[in-house]
C-alpha cells in the first residue's frame, strides 16, 4: 500500500533538521517564535522513527510472515549505499579524521551504542545506527508478537513509551545531565534503547491504520494537530527528542494517511512527492554538502555571509540529493534487491 501524501512529510521533517543544524543564518532564526520552533526542530528525527515504524507495518501487513534474509537485504539496499556516500563526502571535507576505529564503527552502524561516539564522522548517521537496530528486531516482532496478543502489544508499547518519557524528562532536568557535549547528552539523545518507544508506537499506529482504513476529509483535524505541535514547542518546556511528541505525531501521521481532502491532493502532487523520495539523501548528505559548499564559496567567491550562503545551500542540497537519489540510491537499491541468497 503506497501512501503518496505521507511521503512529502518526510521532506518537511528533513528540511526542518537541515535548518536546525544550519543554525543562525537561516532566515527563520530572524523571525520571533518561528526561531524558537526551529531551535527544537531536531524532533524531526523522532518523526522519522515513528514514521518508520508506521511504514514497516503498512508495507508488510499483508504478509503472513517476513522472510528475514529478504527483509534485511531490502533494508540494506534502501539505506546503506547513501549512508556510505555520506561518510565518503564527509571524509573528503575532513581528511584528517581517518582513524580506523571511527570508520569501522560508522560503517558497521554501531556508533549510537558507544558512549561518546554517537556523532563520529558524518553525525546524522547516528539515527541510521538506531534504524539498523529497529530493522534487526522488526521481523521478530512481526512474526512472533504482532500476530499474537494484540491487546498485550498495545499495553506493553504504551508502558515502554510512558517509562521512557518519565525517565528522559527526569534525567534532563536533574543533576544527571551534564550538558550538550557530555557523554550523558550522548546517552539521553542517541542511545537506541531510548528510541525504541518511537518505533513501537509507530508500529501500533500502523496496525491501527491497516485495521481501520477508511478515507475521509481530515483537513481540519490535521491543521489542529499541527497547531498543537507548534504550541507545545513554543510554550511547554519538556524534553521532546525521545518520543514525547508521539502524542501528536501519531495522530498526524494517521490523519494524513487517511485523509482524502485538499491537503492530500496538494501533498500528492508529483514534484512534492519526489521531494519526499529524496528526503533520505537530503538528510544523510546535508552536513558534508554544507562543508564543501561553504568552503567553495569562501575560497572562490569570498562569500562569508551566512544568510546568503543559506539561500545558495538549500537549492544546491536539493539538486545534489536528487542526483544521488537517481544515480546511486535507486540503482543500488534495485540491484541489491535482485541478489538472492541460498
Amino acid at each position: 500500500m503506497k501512501i503518496s501524501q505521507i511521503t512529502f512529510t518526510r521532506f518537511l521533517a528533513a528540511l526542518a533538521i537541515v535548518i536546525f543544524h544550519y543554525g543562525e543564518g537561516a532566515f527563520v532564526y530572524k523571525i520571533k517564535y518561528i526561531s524558537e520552533i526551529f531551535a527544537k526542530a531536531n524532533i524531526g528525527v523522532s518523526y522519522f522513527f515513528i514514521l518508520s515504524g508506521f511504514i514497516m507495518i503498512v508495507a508488510y501487513h499483508s504478509k503472513e510472515k517476513i522472510n528475514y534474509i529478504d527483509f534485511y537485504r531490502n533494508r540494506v539496499a534502501r539505506i546503506y549505499p547513501l549512508y556510505v556516500i555520506g561518510l565518503i563526502l564527509y571524509l573528503f571535507t575532513r581528511s584528517q579524521e581517518t582513524a580506523f576505529f571511527p570508520i569501522i564503527a560508522y560503517l558497521s552502524g554501531v556508533q549510537s551504542w558507544l558512549p561518546g561516539k554517537a556523532l563520529i564522522l558524518n553525525f546524522p548517521g547516528w539515527s541510521i545506527s538506531v534504524e539498523f537496530f529497529f530493522y534487526v528486531i522488526f521481523p521478530f516482532l512481526y512474526n512472533y508478537i504482532y500476530s499474537k496478543n494484540y491487546k498485550f502489544i498495545w499495553i506493553t508499547a504504551v508502558l515502554i513509551w510512558i517509562a521512557t518519557q518519565v525517565f528522559c524528562n527526569y534525567f534532563m532536568f536533574s543533576g544527571l545531565y551534564e550538558g550538550r557535549f557530555s557523554k550523558s547528552h550522548d546517552f539521553i539523545s542517541y542511545f537506541p534503547l531510548l528510541h525504541i518507544n518511537e518505533f513501537l508506537i509507530g508500529n501500533l499506529a500502523g496496525i491501527f491504520f491497516v485495521k481501520n482504513f477508511k478515507q475521509k476529509n481530515y483537513d481540519w483535524a490535521i491543521f489542529l494537530v499541527f497547531s498543537l505541535i507548534l504550541f507545545s514547542l513554543l510554550f511547554v518546556p519538556l524534553y521532546y527528542h525521545d518520543g514525547l511528541m508521539a502524542v501528536f505525531f501519531v495522530p498526524l501521521i494517521v490523519l494524513i494517511s487517511l485523509n482524502n481532502g485538499f491537503l492530500t491532493r496538494i501533498m500528492s502532487i508529483k514534484p512534492l512527492e519526489y521531494l519526499g523520495e529524496i528526503s533520505y539523501a537530503i538528510y544523510i548528505v546535508h552536513i558534508p554538502v554544507l562543508f564543501i559548499l561553504r568552503s567553495f564559496l569562501w575560497d572562490y567567491f569570498r562569500i562569508y555571509d551566512r544568510s546568503i550562503i543559506f539561500w545558495i545551500y538549500i537549492p544546491v542540497l536539493i539538486i545534489i540529493s536528487g542526483i544521488f537519489y537517481q544515480l546511486i540510491e535507486k540503482p543500488c537499491r534495485d540491484y541489491l534487491k535482485k541478489i538472492k541468497f541460498g
